[in-house]
């Protein structure tokens, strides 16, 4: 039998950026996939000549120039700016929260003016809470208004949040929303990372180009496979799937919300004129929608391919056999992470890394940072 330095099970961007890096050292790699592709959640399929994000929209961004410049040394990207725009029963806002917003909203022109009006929105709130008794926010509703005032908190937060964790506002907790981003300047850009962007030609060219040289096998379930007999294959394994799976779910299962994807093909070229629109009002049933082309087509090119391919995402409860997407991050699901993590320490030949092995929400230039650092960390040992 073949013997390997790394079994890594999971081809997404940890398993991929891990495998890359071990090979790039001499060291011989195999990767195992139960999906019928690479990339994980970052995979894409072509659909009409567009690459569309199948398990939901990825944009890369980062302040990290060294990570940038390593997806960039695989796959060049695009200069795309994710500029979401918020649908509120048929009027449209800038997002983030910025003076486009905020002309909007109340038709101030100046960031004085506009100011004023979220301070004296923001005073109201307080004073409500005061009326109540209480000096701390007890909600997530509370919370959003003290920090924004109850407009932009009514149309453009809460009934998108409902959506997205499946709870009222009144019944999530306020450290949900630690801050909200202000802008009192007219900038749509949501992020502030120096550097964002999509791989010319689509993710899995970034997934194919990290795992170029490397030992694949798709369509392999770690646990029905290989699980009592993977210390025989590899000396070390990186595991990135669900962390509570891996120790036979011995303390209970860990929670997730999940999103289910309705994909539409068009017959015109250009259907919201953006990459992202979300929904906020909670009548609507999704929560946004995804127009594929906007990532990686521009200008004229919009209109060179005559479809478009939309998908809306609904925000669900997750159930054991659905895809897992976001760790809930409440008391019950934290404790039972944290015990998880704990018994990682014992599992000396393992890896754990990635949003599932973590039970972490990662944005994909993290994830790939804590790669590099666990396989400089490894290659020292």
């Amino acid at each position: 039998m073949e013997h390997y330095d790394y079994l890594i099970v999971g081809s997404g961007l940890f398993g991929a950026t891990f495998a890359h890096l071990a090979h790039q050292d001499g060291k011989k790699c195999l990767v195992i996939d139960k999906r019928p592709h690479l990339g994980g959640n970052v995979y894409c399929e072509y659909v009409e000549g567009i690459h569309v994000h199948k398990y939901g929209a990825h944009i890369f961004h980062t302040n990290n120039k060294r990570i940038w410049d390593f997806v960039n040394s695989i796959v060049e990207f695009n200069r795309y700016t994710n500029s979401p725009v918020a649908n509120y029963k048929g009027k449209l806002y800038n997002l983030p929260f910025n003076m486009n917003t905020f002309y909007q909203m109340w038709g101030v022109t100046t960031p004085e003016e506009a100011q004023a009006k979220i301070e004296e929105q923001k005073s109201e709130a307080v004073a409500r809470m005061q009326a109540d008794g209480v000096s701390e926010p007890r909600n997530l509703e509370e919370q959003a208004q003290v920090l924004i005032g109850k407009d932009i908190y009514e149309r453009l937060i809460k009934g998108y949040t409902e959506k997205q964790w499946g709870r009222k506002c009144t019944e999530l907790p306020a450290f949900i929303i630690k801050r909200l981003p202000v802008r009192l300047v007219f900038d749509n850009n949501y992020f502030n990372d120096s550097y964002q962007g999509i791989p010319i030609g689509g993710y899995n060219r970034l997934v194919e180009g990290l795992l170029e040289g490397v030992e694949v096998r798709l369509n392999t379930d770690f646990f029905k496979e290989l699980r009592g007999a993977w210390s025989h294959l590899a000396d070390t394994l990186v595991y990135t799937g669900p962390i509570d799976e891996f120790f036979e779910f011995k303390f209970g299962r860990l929670n997730y919300r999940t999103v289910r994807f309705e994909n539409d093909v068009l017959d015109m070229p250009n259907y919201q004129g953006n990459a992202v629109v979300n929904y906020t009002e909670v009548e609507v049933p999704y929560t946004r929608i995804i127009e594929h082309k906007h990532f990686e087509m521009f200008g004229q090119k919009v209109y060179d391919i005559s479809k478009t391919v939309i998908s809306k995402e609904y925000s669900t409860e997750w159930q054991p056999g659905m895809e897992p997407y976001y760790p809930v991050n409440d008391a019950r699901n934290n404790e039972l992470a944290a015990k998880y993590r704990a018994e990682t320490t014992a599992e000396s030949s393992v890896i754990f890394g990635g949003r599932l092995a973590e039970y972490r929400y990662y944005d994909m230039a993290p994830v790939i940072e804590s790669a590099v650092r666990a396989y400089g960390n490894r290659s020292k040992e």
